[in-house]
């Protein structure tokens, strides 16, 4: 009698012990699929966040692989609020659009300036108000070539997110101030669930379009 009429495979296993490894092989390659997916970005940060130094860091950004040089501040290296947002703006790829309200903390500024020397594609807007006050960074920023646009109305524009190459939202209460971020009690999410990040996309290029100069509108000035 043949094997197969005596319900054996060709191969000499029983139909059940194929369907045993059929099924086994089939978890090994989603276990695999799975390790390799990148894992859901949910953080959440809250502040103030504890003084550190950040030099380290932000050298590291501006020349990967460079020896480490030791820095004389006194203040320690450490995992604070403050730190892993940096990282995630650094962690930039492609392209980083921000909304702020007030932005005067001179260690963020550095980090966007870093990502648009890097190559990365950097657009910000901003509250007409407050990017002209004393400490503000957005003269600096728009100086290095960052594209800048800002609001021509009364209200305020009081958003504060940034969106990290079309892909990670953050967002939260936090205005982007060493006041805010060493004294005040604020909180800043970070997601990459898509349902979360697209409305902001389509928030932000909806302002970036409004605030084009050339739609900007003057009064007339009477002889």
């Amino acid at each position: 009698m043949s094997p197969v009429s005596c319900g054996m495979s060709p191969g000499g296993l029983p139909p059940a012990s194929l369907l045993a490894v059929a099924a086994a092989a089939a978890l090994a390659v989603a276990a695999v699929a799975a390790w390799r997916r990148p894992r859901p970005v949910r953080e959440v940060l809250f502040f103030p966040s504890r003084p550190c130094c950040l030099e380290a860091l932000l050298a590291e950004a501006a020349a990967p692989g460079a020896p480490a040089r030791p820095c004389p501040c006194p203040l320690p290296r450490a995992d604070t609020s403050l730190s892993r947002l940096v990282r995630r703006l650094l962690s930039a790829r492609r392209s980083l659009d921000l909304c702020i309200f007030s932005f005067s903390c001179p260690q963020l500024a550095r980090a966007v300036h870093l990502l648009h020397r890097r190559g990365v594609r950097v657009r910000l807007v901003t509250d007409a108000q407050y990017m002209g006050l004393h400490g503000s960074q957005i003269g600096r920023l728009r100086h290095a070539g960052i594209q800048v646009r800002h609001d021509q109305h009364s209200g305020y524009m009081h958003h504060k997110f940034a969106i990290v190459d079309r892909r990670v939202l953050i967002t939260g209460s936090l205005n982007w101030t060493t006041q805010a971020i060493q004294s005040n009690r604020e909180n800043v999410l970070v997601v990459d669930d898509a349902a979360c990040v697209k409305p902001f996309l389509d928030e932000f290029e909806r302002i970036w379009e409004e605030y084009n100069p050339a739609n900007y509108s003057f009064p007339k000035v009477s002889n």
